[in-house]
């Protein structure tokens, strides 16, 4: 029988682990990096995986070149209590975009994209360059495709659904977009919504004080993301999960009148 969770796949041999875990990778990337097919030997030292063993996590990494600093994709997996799977972390990184250093400080030191500690200079200038938090390069605007690729993933495993735990609340916003339903953080979702509004508490606050509060901050998904990133919530946004059927459309609109 078929494996239907990520333990599962892991206690299998290389090969078929290899060959499982490469259905995640959307054609649209193999060809637009003219990589070789993921069912080949020649591909394996540019797709990686790693987990500990007996563990039911994984992290997938796909380069485009074998020594290049960052994976064009990488995900992070792992099982729910009752076996489905959730998508802890996943990146599309265009390699041949300006790199920002907000993963790590000068000393070299992990910020985990931001969530414990913070490069401010860094950050800054990524914002300047029209990132938004958490993003080290520029994405590679294949999401679509990206979500075909793991919901046949899902589909292959025998589930229907599946779960995502946004780090950001641009993260959010992109993923109800995609049909991406809430199941933690709707209301904290509504509270920034308020917020954010003409004299809501958050509006009162983007007064300069920092690169990341500026007044026009309110309008901009992108902008609200660094403001929230930057605490202006008072807490961090955390707490924050959801999940969609498989082959669900969007049908929400948030943020009326926003932008990127």
């Amino acid at each position: 029988m078929s494996p239907s969770t990520i333990g599962g796949i892991n206690l299998l041999p290389e090969e078929q682990k290899r060959e499982i875990y490469s259905r995640i990778v959307p054609k649209e990337l193999l060809k637009r990096f003219n990589l070789p097919g993921l069912d080949t030997t020649r591909i394996q030292s540019f797709f990686k995986f790693k987990f500990a063993p007996g563990s039911s996590d994984v992290e997938i990494s796909l380069f485009h070149e074998q020594f290049f600093h960052d994976p064009i994709l990488y995900g992070h997996l792992t099982d729910t209590v009752n076996g489905q799977i959730h998508i802890l972390l996943y990146i599309l990184n265009d390699p041949d975009s300006q790199r920002f250093n907000v993963d790590h400080l000068p000393d070299g030191s992990s910020t985990r994209f931001g969530t414990s500690q913070r490069n401010l200079e860094a950050e800054a200038a990524a914002l300047s360059f029209g990132l938004a938090p958490g993003q080290v390069r520029r994405g590679l605007r294949l999401l679509a495709p990206a979500i075909a690729a793991f919901e046949q993933f899902i589909i292959s495993l025998g589930h229907d659904i599946y779960f995502v735990e946004p780090l950001y609340y641009h993260n959010a916003i992109i993923f109800e977009r995609y049909g991406f339903t809430y199941q933690l953080g709707r209301r904290l979702m509504e509270r920034v919504e308020t917020g954010f509004s003409e004299n809501g508490d958050l509006q009162k606050q983007l007064d300069n004080s920092s690169p990341f509060r500026k007044p026009d901050t309110a309008s901009r998904i992108r902008l609200r993301s660094w403001a929230i990133h930057d605490g202006i919530l008072g807490e961090p946004f955390t707490n924050v999960t959801m999940y969609k059927k498989v082959g669900k459309s969007a049908n929400i609109s948030t943020c009326p009148g926003c932008h990127w």
